[in-house]
């Protein structure tokens, strides 16, 4: 049986603006495996974007507890959340959010230069190992103005994953691109899926959460529904196909 990797248990977040009270996310329990493939789909306002900051340790819940493994991160320090974060949470964003003045390379490095437990010579090497599996090694020395949004969305997948992270974070990641870089970008994170990654997107196309495994629906704050997928799709990787589909 696979391992929990992240648990959530009647997790609430509750935002004050002034006298108002607005419940984002109400009584949330979940419980996601490793190797999992998970997609969080709703209607805008629904708390997906909320519920994907707090699994980022981005904010914290206001009632509740959320586990990684065995490690309870409900109430640690802004410190304390960003150390695990960059240990154990990689971000896929839809705006790619690369540094324009940092080439592709120093952009993947970035995350892993807080790492205290990597000299540099380490980091190098998860770098290329990283770019590698994106097939962008040949733009190593390139800026993010030189790159196709395709080729973008691979250098964030990359610099994602370069830190070896226990799961992976999706925030709508064909947001911003065409329909062909799109399904290419999805091919690339079903074979990181099928390599044994843990992901979790949020995203508003069912296209999208089909390749998931489950998907889980959230409205008014929450899961509404939590249902697995019929996988009736093909999926060949024997000719880098997804690699080669980016532009």
């Amino acid at each position: 049986m696979s391992q929990a990797l992240i648990t959530l248990d009647k997790v609430k977040k509750i935002f004050f603006t002034d006298e108002i009270e607005t419940h984002a996310l109400s009584d949330i329990s979940l419980t996601i495996q490793q190797g999992e493939y998970v997609s969080i789909s709703g209607p805008s306002g629904c708390g997906k974007s909320t519920l994907l900051s707090l699994l980022g340790l981005l904010d914290t819940c206001s009632d509740g507890q959320y586990h990684i493994k065995d490690m309870d991160v409900s109430d640690l320090s802004k410190a304390e959340r960003a150390e695990i974060r960059n240990r154990e949470i990689g971000f896929i964003f839809q705006s790619f959010n690369l540094i324009s003045n940092l080439t592709v390379e120093e952009n993947v490095e970035l995350p892993l230069t807080y790492r205290k437990d990597l000299n540099k010579n380490e980091r190098k090497a998860w770098v290329q190992d990283a770019l590698d599996k994106l097939n962008m090694s040949h733009r190593a020395k390139h800026f993010p103005s030189q790159l196709s949004g395709g080729q973008q969305q691979r250098v964030a997948i990359a610099r994602a994953i370069a830190g070896k992270p226990s799961f992976l974070l999706a925030d709508e990641p064909t947001g911003n691109l065409d329909s062909k870089n799109a399904e290419a970008v999805m091919e690339v994170l079903d074979k990181l899926h099928m390599q044994g990654a843990t992901i979790c997107m949020v995203t508003h196309d069912p296209r999208s959460s089909q390749r998931a495994q489950r998907i889980i629906e959230i409205f008014d704050g929450r899961v509404v529904a939590d249902n697995p997928v019929k996988r009736d799709f093909k999926i060949n990787f024997d000719n880098n196909t997804a690699e080669a589909a980016i532009a």
